[in-house]
């Protein structure tokens, strides 16, 4: 028999919904095949079956929520068995998914085998690529009888193959709570008290929201923030926006340019012109970043999600913005791979369109900046000593002090300032 088991799919998920079953009891299914949809914290996403098999038993119920990542969710029969084999089935427990934020050393997500008897053979699923962990079956019966996780331990034997040698030294998984658990807390008591009973209704938190609150925790707690907030004039930008997609094509290539893409394009190229300020913190030392790959927070159901636009630095407007809205469109239908929306160097969040002048956003580890940005409103200036009208903008850079200094996040917000209100220089 195999087991099949919750994958992770981010590195930010540690739990999800199995939102569709595609097969039932009985079906034959081999590697490749699209058994299921699973909703996690950011995206629903289709999960493929890495073995041949018949589907024995399914272990939990479409819709069923908050299943923690290696806990069984279902069966394979292998060739020559049948239903009569799963009499002696016991479901096993869930090993524990490691910690978000944890060893950055070993980003391989695979789920790990559960302890299983020796009749049951588990099948190891759930990296990002569905790649299976290689290991000699005496490594993986030494690993289930003392407890190891398999997809922390690096393989000495052919193509990574894991062998006996390499479970030496090799640190046990702890305890974990049984498959399909559920912990979920109650508000506490002396926080009801502060409203009348009847007076409201407890909405369960969704994964999404947890994992936001969980990530922004983090961040405030960890990371030294600082403000720095600069006025941008926008007139010469949106005359060049308004003349350029009046020239946009009407079929191959066409495009229609915001003024976030003008944001992102000179964003992506203030990185490149101050390096310094490029960078992410590790205990170990500074990431220095070769290409700028921006997040921009998109609004969704529920929460919100930061799509990268990746090597911005070296796309024109009109890519940019049509990437844009084409990670824009899917995230908001939560269709986005994890590829898509992990990582990334840079963020910038823009509250413009709601009529939002000025705003400081919270650090997205382990960016070590983040550009919110407000509406472009006229505003009166003063210009060659006489007072004037133009369109401004208000960015706010929140900088992780660890990383970037006052001047070097200055300097930054500076050429930024430069590309925005010379919107010519972003094309050269």
């Amino acid at each position: 028999m195999i087991t099949i088991t919750m994958p992770a799919l981010s590195p930010t998920m540690e739990e999800g919904k199995l939102a569709k079953w595609l097969v039932k009891e009985g079906d034959t299914v081999s590697a490749g095949d699209i058994i299921a949809e699973i909703e996690t914290d950011k995206a629903t996403m289709e999960y493929e079956s890495i073995d041949d098999g018949t589907v024995g038993k399914l272990l939990v119920s479409e819709g069923q929520e908050a299943i923690k990542i290696n806990a069984p969710i279902a069966v394979l029969l292998e060739e020559g068995e049948d239903k009569a084999a799963l009499a002696s089935f016991k479901t096993p427990e869930a090993p524990p998914a490691p910690a978000a934020g944890g060893d950055t050393a070993k980003p391989d997500k695979r789920a790990a085998p559960a302890p299983v008897a020796a009749a049951e053979k588990p099948s190891v699923q759930g990296t990002k690529s569905g790649a299976r962990i290689v290991a000699s079956p005496l490594a993986r019966r030494l690993a289930a009888q003392n407890g190891l996780d398999l997809a922390r331990i690096a393989g000495s034997g052919p193509h990574g193959r894991i062998i006996k040698r390499d479970l030496d030294g090799a640190q046990p998984m702890a305890a974990a709570a049984p498959a399909g658990a559920k912990t979920a807390a109650k508000p506490a008591a002396n926080e009801l008290a502060l409203f009348a009973e009847g007076s409201y209704e407890v909405v369960a938190h969704t994964p999404m929201r947890k994992t936001i609150a969980r990530r922004l925790t983090e961040s405030k707690s960890t990371i030294p923030h600082f403000y720095l907030t600069v006025e941008c004039d926008l007139d010469g930008l949106l005359e060049m926006r308004q003349t350029l997609n009046a020239r946009a094509p009407k079929d191959e290539g066409a495009y229609k340019l915001s003024v976030n893409d003008f944001i992102i394009r000179a964003s992506a190229l203030a990185l490149k012109r101050v390096p310094e300020a490029h960078a992410s913190w590790t205990d170990a030392g500074l990431l220095r970043h070769k290409h700028a790959d921006i997040g921009v927070a998109v609004s969704i159901e529920g929460g919100l999600i930061t799509p990268i636009i990746r090597h911005a630095d070296a796309m024109g407007l009109a890519e940019i913005s049509n990437a844009m809205r084409d990670l824009a469109e899917r995230a908001r239908v939560r269709k986005l791979k994890p590829s898509e929306y992990e990582g990334g160097t840079f963020s910038i969040s823009n509250l413009g369109m709601f009529g939002i002048r000025e705003f400081s956003a919270v650090i997205n580890p382990p960016h070590s900046m983040i550009l919110a940005v407000g509406a472009g409103e006229q505003r009166p200036v003063v210009r060659n000593g006489a007072l004037a009208i133009a369109t401004q903008m208000s960015c706010t850079l929140s900088c992780d002090h660890r990383v970037v200094d006052g001047v070097l996040g200055a300097q930054f917000l500076n050429v930024f300032k430069g590309f925005i209100e010379n919107p010519l220089t972003m094309l050269l």
